[in-house]
């Protein structure tokens, strides 16, 4: 299948219009790739019989959130960029639950953008139910959100592969898992109980405009799929919705000098992180 230029410039429009989210035309290949497997799957044989389906036959979005199923990148696995988790168990998790104590305050809420498969938020859960002195005084909450509805069914089974768990340290693996059969990791339920998979577009106004008092966001290598515009959007909502002195986790490879001012930044263990 040929995808001429002009389509894909149509269809990567329709696709920032929607999600905010901006393929480049160094990705033809890449969209290509997955549009063609799309458009068999729906019986369409043109390109552009495909995009006039999206704009005018498609009113609910189904079709188009089909393809964005395809297109999206779930690479991710539990305790990923480890020492940026420790920089957060050490340091700020430490400093927010201790103000939180002090104020009689025990509620902790989290933040997981672009969740994936869910082993971010199920990283968070360990974490967290290992740092927190006296765990079970405290009301945690996790929502874990992604536009692709796929990989929100996988994060809620819980049960990953050996590539999955591989940077898991062992004590962690004995004590958080169960293996249902040769090679499967499933989460342990304490762990899957304190989190909440929701689906979500971050470019949809209306997402998470009820959402407030959040001490973490953790957004990692999930702006690098926006353009400035949206990134601005994106972080805007989230510095809204987190309380005063709660911290935003992004990638390593990402940064928010050129989106927001808004944040206080702070460099701890060699680590840049940001604060409301």
């Amino acid at each position: 299948m040929e995808l001429p230029l002009e389509y894909f410039i149509k269809l990567r429009n329709l696709i920032y219009e929607r999600t905010g989210i901006s393929y480049e035309e160094n990705k033809i290949y890449y969209v290509k790739k997955r549009l063609h497997q799309r458009m068999e799957m729906a019986g369409f044989d043109r390109v552009e019989d495909y995009i006039r389906h999206l704009k005018i036959f498609d009113p609910q979005g189904r079709e188009f959130q089909q393809l964005m199923n395809l297109l999206t990148v779930n690479e991710t696995y539990f305790f990923r960029e480890f020492s940026q988790l420790q920089v957060f168990a050490e340091y700020c998790l430490q400093e927010v639950i201790k103000h939180k104590a002090e104020a009689n305050n025990r509620t902790l809420k989290i933040l997981c953008a672009g969740c994936s498969t869910g082993e971010e938020p199920y990283t968070l859960g360990i974490i967290l139910r290992e740092m927190i002195e006296h765990f079970s005084s405290w009301e945690v909450f996790i929502k874990a959100i992604d536009i692709d509805e796929n990989v929100l069914v996988a994060a809620r089974k819980g049960v990953y592969d050996q590539r999955s768990v591989k940077d898991v340290p062992p004590s962690y693996l004995q004590r958080y898992f169960t293996s249902p059969s040769k090679g499967e990791y499933a989460i342990e339920q304490t762990i899957k109980d304190m989190v909440v998979f929701e689906h979500v577009n971050l470019m949809d106004r209306r997402a998470l405009r009820y959402e407030e008092d959040y001490d973490f966001v953790f957004c990692r290598n999930v702006l690098i799929y926006f353009d400035d515009v949206s990134r601005k959007q994106v972080v805007d909502k989230f510095y809204g919705l987190l309380r005063g002195g709660g911290y935003i986790f992004l990638g390593h490879a990402e940064s928010l000098s050129r989106i927001s001012s808004a944040f206080k930044i702070r460099r701890l263990s060699n680590h840049i992180v940001y604060q409301r």
